[in-house]
């Protein structure tokens, strides 16, 4: 299991902590979901991801080739039995909700959907996990509750940073993928695991057709 960060000596240095934690999990995907236009989200993700990986290397002992370790922990019988029931349960969800939407990418427009297949590990998994593994478990694990609570926690934050696309199914899947990426982190002890699991959730997302609910120009605000 990963460890987190020592707890800091002084009060204030908590205080401080608090209230960076709660300006860049609950403040800025507040802003971004209620302030930003749809087309701006992007963006703004962009910088605020940007900002996470400065903080993660300004983070007192963390190290970089950390993110390196737990590779052993992998095993491939769970990738492909995630990856079974991730296919499964997003065909379910597809045909339930948007039939219409169903393995739209992969029928009319194949190319693009390699293009998401070839970049979304990249440009979309990776920075999330840096930002919602390491970054909140070894930056800001000196005032995160104990045990099982904080991925708890990590998972409704997750889920949280999705509220810009205004949809229960995008908060719903995220919220299990938060569990389960948390999981691969903390108790697998492997970021490379949980951004493998990310990206191959993702991908058959994609596939599936379920990223229509993951696209800015289909955003819906209930105001």
């Amino acid at each position: 299991m990963t460890q987190a960060q020592a707890i800091p000596a002084t009060r204030p240095a908590r205080l401080r902590l608090r209230i960076e934690f709660a300006l860049f999990y609950i403040g800025a995907p507040l802003l971004i979901a209620v302030l930003f236009p749809p087309d701006w989200m992007f963006p703004a993700l962009f910088a605020f991801t940007g900002l996470g990986i400065v903080l993660l290397h300004l983070t007192r002992d963390f190290r970089w080739a950390e993110l390196r370790h737990g590779w052993r922990n992998w095993s491939w019988a769970e990738v492909l039995g995630f990856s079974a029931a991730m296919t499964a349960l997003c065909t379910a969800v597809i045909y339930a909700t948007k039939p219409q939407a169903a393995f739209f990418l992969l029928q009319h427009r194949p190319e693009l959907l390699a293009f998401i297949w070839l970049g979304y590990p990249l440009a979309s998994a990776l920075p999330q996990e840096l930002l919602f593994r390491p970054l909140f478990y070894r930056r800001y694990g000196a005032i995160l509750p104990q045990g099982r609570a904080a991925d708890l926690l990590n998972a409704a934050l997750f889920s949280f940073a999705h509220l810009m696309y205004w949809s229960w199914i995008v908060a719903a899947m995220t919220l299990a993928g938060g569990l389960l990426f948390s999981w691969a982190y903390r108790w697998r002890g492997s970021f490379f695991y949980a951004v493998l699991l990310h990206a191959i959730a993702g991908n058959i997302l994609f596939a599936v057709g379920l990223g229509v609910y993951f696209y800015s120009g289909n955003v819906q605000r209930p105001f």
